[in-house]
């Protein structure tokens, strides 16, 4: 008998496609139809399986409650100046969005400037993107609904707060830069697309183009300043210089951190911006990353990874733009990844460096790139700087697995400058001595060091009983840092748990050389390593294989399901958020295109060949199955997901049921859960978060057998 009763779902033996030579068959592509009858139904008959059990679970109402009852602390982000004001966002703790505040000093009464909540009765209207214009005339600000990545551009006066009738739509990956003058705005937008545009359909994103918005006119009037009809995926961006001269343009293909980089003397238009910009290449070719950080008249200082995978800053004096007049500033660190620098205080730099996934943040002298001083940081990460070249204060956010929020206040003007705390924040009912974290590096397949984070109880014994929660990203050269989560805590403090956090190649860890070894023909890598670190956990007798429970979300959901059709006996659970499971067809859908920078594309023989071998709709066993038993199995997604589409984890649960959920040893659930008006996870309404979290850990406590301790 099964365990479950799977909703049968129609396969369609005829669609099948010839990928150079190879025959292969997608009986679930009518999955891919969002808005079909049949996929709507299938979508209801799998919430009817998964919600009952997910209601189910012992510790459901336990979780939510204490969840809920943690989750109610202030959050605050740094302050940031704009004209002689200071605005920052807060969320008095369970808001569904955070609000914008204004003061006219540090020590002055802040009163609300914009509160999102006030969009929608439900949270789901949320802020995407902000920008005031210089000396604080306008705010310019983007909404989307239901989690999508579609964006309408909205116009209020910052000093009454009047809404101006300006209105921008179809904006998507865009930019948002004023001219200093505050007469207009730069942004991105894509052409008019046949049939919907809300998030939920999967139509590709291409032929972005970069317009300018005068203020008080209409959309339609707005100036096409650059286009680029020759490459429909590019992407641009415009950042303006501090000194508001120059409009530089950053132009990426794909994720892959390189870009071109254009640049236009605004002061050689006499009438202002009237139609395409006359811009200058100063790199138009895809070898390296440039990031503007400031200039001193024609010379401009970038970050780079040009010839330095570890990231370096250099000078370029655009009157003398030949590369062998460019000079470095800072030279690459032997082993630390230069993550970020900015201008402050007119002549300093402010730049911090990734050591082994914890952060070092530094002052420089911008003139000679000398180093003035380490400014203290516990163990942890920087999440936040905001700073301006004109003013001599900045600020800055740490957090860890166990701090939520630290604001620091520096003041370079004062004759001995020393960061000050500014604001603190204290989780009641969260003691930090209870928990320990600690830094372990393990060897993976090739031998290879990963460094993992361990986040447990002070007294853990290591006696193999622990559940374990492993989480894992490996891709985009994101570096996955020691971030606040309450849901975390709970499962450490209350289901006796521990918290792991791989830090596997693909990411920016150490670099680009660390990123690469985790892309493409080295996509292998990645699973390589995260599955060595649940066999690390096994062999230093934390836990066993069956109290595992690995997560991933989007190129994570990947990382998940592949390491589970690989080894499905390493693994007691497995959740899957939003994750990209059908690796020959992923480019086709909104923005999956530029995603093939990192995985390759089904459409070039070799890489083809890289693809099939792990795309986890394609490695599922077909029935009837008679292998290792699956995890428990949960899948996540949602219909407004225009990153990436739920189709993916449509047709790889409807494989999955049908293959390993008719082995009649498979106890073990395996589910999907479809949420509505929500998308990929940004702008999430704080109750959804609270009710997803909760989802999360009741099935994980259920499938492993844990229980509530006190």
């Amino acid at each position: 008998d099964m365990a479950f009763n799977y909703p049968n779902a129609r396969r369609d033996e005829t669609k099948v496609a010839d990928y150079h030579g190879n025959k292969i068959s997608d009986p679930y592509e009518w999955l891919e139809d969002p808005n079909s009858a049949e996929t709507m139904a299938f979508v209801e008959e799998q919430n009817k399986l998964t919600m009952p059990f997910l209601e189910q679970c012992a510790v459901r109402d336990g979780f939510r409650q204490r969840l809920t009852e943690l989750y109610d602390y202030p959050k605050y982000s740094c302050p940031y100046k704009r004209g002689n004001r200071y605005f920052y966002f807060h969320n008095e703790g369970l808001q569904n969005q955070d609000v914008l505040y204004v003061q006219d000093a540090l020590n002055a009464p802040a009163s609300v400037f914009f509160d999102p909540n006030k969009l929608s009765e439900d949270g789901t209207v949320a802020l995407k993107m902000g920008r005031l214009s210089e000396e604080c005339e306008y705010f310019a600000y983007g909404l989307s609904s239901s989690g999508s990545d579609w964006v309408t551009i909205h116009f209020i006066k910052a000093d009454d707060l009047t809404k101006l009738p300006d209105k921008l739509e179809r904006v998507k990956f865009s930019c948002l830069a004023w001219t200093h003058d505050a007469k207009g705005i730069f942004y991105n937008s894509y052409p008019r697309q046949e049939g919907k545009t809300d998030g939920t359909e999967t139509t590709a994103n291409i032929n972005q183009k970069l317009y300018y918005h005068v203020i008080g006119t209409q959309q339609s009037e707005d100036v096409l300043v650059a286009e680029f009809p020759e490459h429909p995926k590019w992407h641009s961006s415009v950042t303006l210089s501090d000194d508001g001269r120059y409009a530089v343009l950053s132009i990426t293909e794909g994720c892959e951190p390189v870009n071109q980089l254009w640049y236009c003397d605004l002061q050689l238009l006499p009438d202002g911006i009237t139609g395409p910009l006359p811009w200058v290449k100063l790199v138009d070719n895809f070898e390296a990353q440039y990031s503007y950080i400031t200039n001193e008249g024609t010379l401009f200082t970038f970050h780079s990874n040009l010839d330095a995978p570890r990231y370096r800053l250099i000078n370029i004096d655009i009157q003398r733009p030949e590369r062998q007049h460019w000079t470095t500033i800072i030279p690459q660190h032997e082993k630390d990844v230069m993550s970020f620098a900015s201008c402050v205080n007119q002549c300093h730099l402010l730049v911090n460096y990734l050591h082994d996934v914890k952060d070092i943040l530094q002052v420089y002298e911008l003139s000679t790139g000398q180093l003035v001083r380490n400014l203290p940081l516990k163990v942890g990460t920087v999440c936040g700087v905001s700073c301006k070249k004109k003013h001599s204060e900045f600020f800055y956010k740490f957090t860890s697995f166990t701090t939520p929020a630290i604001i620091y206040h520096c003041d370079l003007s004062e004759l001995n400058p020393k960061p000050k705390i500014f604001r603190e924040v204290e989780v009641k009912g969260i003691k930090q001595e209870d928990f320990q974290t600690n830094q372990v590096f393990y060897s993976s397949k090739d031998g290879t060091k990963i460094p993992m984070f361990l986040v447990h109880s002070q007294c853990l014994k290591k006696d193999g009983t622990h559940p374990v929660f492993l989480y894992g990203y490996g891709g985009f050269e994101a570096s996955i840092q020691p971030y606040y989560n309450v849901a975390y805590l709970l499962f450490v403090r209350h289901l006796g748990g521990i918290l792991a956090v791989a830090n596997i190649r693909g990411g920016g860890e150490y670099g680009l050389t660390w990123h690469k070894g985790g892309t493409l023909g080295n996509k292998q890598n990645c699973f390589d390593d995260f599955q060595c670190a649940a066999e690390y956990l096994i062999q230093e007798n934390y836990t066993v294989a069956s109290r595992i429970a690995v997560n991933g979300a989007s190129n994570g959901g990947l990382l998940v399901a592949a390491c589970v059709n690989q080894r499905p006996d390493l693994f007691g659970c497995a959740v899957a958020e939003v994750g990209v499971m059908d690796m020959l067809k992923f480019h086709k859908f909104t923005i999956g295109h530029a995603w093939t920078t990192d995985y390759g594309c089904s459409d070039n023989p070799e890489q083809f060949e890289w693809l099939i071998k792990y795309s986890p709709l394609h490695n599922l066993p077909p029935p009837p199955y008679s292998g290792p038993p699956y995890p428990a199995v949960l899948l996540l997604t949602a219909d407004h997901d225009d990153r990436v589409v739920p189709l993916h984890t449509l047709k790889y649960c409807a494989a999955l049921q049908r293959g390993v959920g008719s082995s009649p040893e498979q106890r073990q659930p395996l589910m999907v859960r479809v949420d509505t008006r929500s998308g990929h996870g940004a702008g999430k309404p704080t109750s959804k978060v609270i009710l997803e979290d909760t989802d999360i850990f009741s099935f994980i406590a259920e499938t492993l057998g844990l229980s509530w301790r006190d």
